[in-house]
């Protein structure tokens, strides 16, 4: 059984014969002792040939997720029941910790409320 007492790098003492060898193509050079024997082998680790990676592939295109419809802040005062019934029946959210109705930018439009946004994005808030 033989034992690695000492591995090398190239240019360090003990391989710069082996680097005027083989050139720029040693890894490292290892020194293997045989115990049984007395024997030493000296090894040299050579670079055989280098490529250049390979991109990595791209899986195939996907359709960008659909933008998070926009929510919307919206003022409406409590003795305003025919608006506050219009808000609720177009999916309106009330938010009492901000006192207003959160609603989709569309239903916003579509009621005409866009004097009354407070808030640009309740969803984060």
């Amino acid at each position: 059984m033989m034992i690695i007492q000492t591995t090398l790098r190239p240019g360090q003492k003990g391989t710069k014969a082996l680097v005027r060898k083989y050139g720029d193509r040693p890894v490292c050079v290892r020194y293997r002792y045989d115990r049984e024997t007395g024997r030493r082998c000296t090894t040299v680790e050579l670079i055989e040939a280098e490529t250049a990676p390979k991109p990595k592939s791209r899986p195939a295109e996907t359709a960008p997720p659909e933008p998070r419809p926009q929510r919307l802040g919206v003022r409406v005062h409590y003795w305003e029941s025919d608006l506050r019934r219009q808000v609720k029946e177009a999916g309106g959210i009330w938010r009492p910790r901000h006192k207003l109705w959160e609603l989709q930018y569309d239903d916003v439009v579509a009621l005409g409320l866009e004097s009354r946004v407070v808030a640009t994005d309740l969803a984060d808030a």
